[in-house]
């Protein structure tokens, strides 16, 4: 007999209500999150709580005092001492979860090695690395869900090789342009350095929670993910979702 609240001890008890749920399936997954900013946090902290234990964080800055209104795992302290953001985030999400077994590089994502993964997420602030993971993730049939925000306006594309249009169908010639510029927090081994921009954790939050949303579809294997563009205006109390078709001239589709 089950006693009356003994659901409750379970920390995935309100999850498993859902009959698609499947705890192990969750668990088997190794997650890559791309970035350790303020969308990587509601991303990793997102993944944590909705079962996943094998992630790796990669970024290549370190913490700084802007951080800290959008970065939860972040502290005064890490700024203090310019801890790594990706090591930070990757030994604090065990206190969510100490079974989450986290690691981390600090480095720029073109050194990595992306086929070992079963799903990367996006939190990036360039194109050039995007358009890494985006070719690299497509070659190996990874699939790559890519987030990004822009003051109150926000988007999340959910990329499934070969099924898919690519980050890259996308793209137009104002992009290339902007492909090489290296966007920081800190300007360390900058290139090209851009100003910063307004940012909220309340839109940050909402495109992580999309992202992981789709992550968890993903890997029950449903068919009713974004497979386009989802597109969100905070300014304007506005959604939507838009269609990328396949450019049949991209690289990635050849």
């Amino acid at each position: 007999m089950l006693k009356v609240g003994k659901t409750d001890e379970d920390m995935l008890a309100r999850l498993k209500l859902y009959e698609w749920y499947d705890e192990s399936r969750v668990k088997s997954k190794k997650i890559l999150v791309a970035g350790a900013g303020a969308l990587g946090n509601e991303v990793a902290k997102n993944l944590v709580l909705s079962g996943y234990t094998k992630i790796t964080i990669v970024d290549m800055d370190y913490v700084v005092y802007s951080n800290l209104s959008r970065c939860i795992f972040f502290r005064k302290d890490d700024a203090d001492e310019k801890r790594y953001k990706a090591k930070i985030l990757a030994s604090r999400l065990s206190e969510i979860n100490e079974e989450v077994d986290a690691s981390y590089y600090i480095d720029r994502i073109q050194n990595i090695d992306l086929k070992e993964y079963d799903l990367i997420l996006g939190c990036l602030d360039n194109i050039e690395a995007r358009l890494y993971i985006n070719s690299h993730s497509y070659h190996y049939r990874i699939p790559y869900i890519d987030g990004a925000t822009h003051g109150m306006i926000g988007k999340v594309q959910v990329i499934v090789p070969p099924e898919t249009a690519c980050l890259q169908c996308g793209m137009n010639i104002t992009h290339s342009k902007m492909m090489e510029k290296r966007f920081s927090c800190t300007g360390k081994n900058v290139t090209y350095f851009e100003p910063n921009m307004p940012s909220d954790i309340n839109t940050t939050s909402i495109i992580a929670a999309i992202q992981v949303q789709e992550a968890l579809k993903l890997t029950h294997g449903m068919e009713n993910y974004i497979k386009n563009v989802f597109y969100f205006d905070g300014n304007r109390n506005f959604s939507s979702v838009l269609q990328i078709p396949i450019n049949p001239d991209c690289p990635n589709h050849v």
